[in-house]
C-alpha cells in the first residue's frame, strides 16, 4: 500500500460515527464506522436513496473491494457485464478491477450498507459530492460543472471511469486535480 493510501485510511478513521451528509434531494450518506481486521482497513457507510435511477457511472478501482448489503428496497448492479438484482437481506461484493455500476430500482426508500476496503479517499468523495450538490455546482447528471472540481472528484474515486484509457485519465483528470489542489480547491 502506498503512502497516499495509508494517509487516506488514517483520515477515514477520524470521521465521527454517525456523521450524515444530507443532500438537497433528501439522499443521505451516513458514516457507520471504520476499523481494521484480518482483511485490512475498511470504512462502512449507509446510503439512503430517495429516488430511483443511476447512482454512478461505470467505473473500477484497482485496489478497493466494495460490498453492498441492501437493508430496504432493491438495487441493480452491472459488474463486468453481468446484471444482478440485490434485494433486502442480500449482499454483493465487487472485487478490485471489476467494472461496476449500480442503480436504485426501488419504489420506496433504498437503504444499503456499503463497505469499502481499504477506505482510500472514498469518504472525501462522498463529502465532495455533497458539498458540490449543496452549492449547486453539479449538473443534473451528477458531474461537477467546473473542470477543476471534476479533477478532484476523479482523484477521490480511487479508480478509473470505464472507457477512456487509464493514461488519458491520469494525464487529463490527474492534471486537473493537481491544478485544483495548487489553486486551493478543498472540501
Amino acid at each position: 500500500m502506498d503512502s497516499k493510501m495509508k494517509i487516506a485510511n488514517e483520515e477515514a478513521k477520524k470521521v465521527k460515527i454517525g456523521t450524515e451528509l444530507v443532500h438537497p434531494d433528501g439522499r443521505k450518506v451516513i458514516f457507520v464506522g471504520s476499523g481494521e481486521d484480518d482483511e485490512g482497513d475498511y470504512i462502512t457507510v449507509e446510503h439512503h436513496m430517495t429516488k430511483p435511477g443511476a447512482i454512478n457511472g461505470p467505473h473500477f478501482h484497482p485496489v478497493l473491494k466494495e460490498s453492498f448489503e441492501v437493508k430496504q428496497g432493491k438495487m441493480r448492479f452491472l459488474v463486468d457485464g453481468k446484471e444482478t438484482i440485490v434485494q433486502a437481506g442480500e449482499k454483493i461484493t465487487v472485487q478490485p478491477n471489476q467494472v461496476h455500476q449500480f442503480w436504485n430500482i426501488s419504489d420506496e426508500l433504498l437503504i444499503a450498507v456499503h463497505e469499502i476496503r481499504p477506505p482510500g479517499l472514498h469518504w472525501k468523495m462522498f463529502a465532495l459530492v455533497h458539498k458540490l450538490e449543496c452549492e449547486g455546482k453539479m449538473t443534473s447528471k451528477g458531474i461537477p460543472k467546473n473542470p477543476l472540481w471534476l479533477g478532484v472528484a476523479w482523484e477521490y474515486i480511487d479508480g478509473y471511469m470505464a472507457g477512456p484509457p487509464r493514461f488519458l485519465q491520469k494525464v487529463v483528470l490527474g492534471s486537473l486535480a493537481k491544478l485544483a489542489k495548487a489553486l486551493g480547491y478543498r472540501i
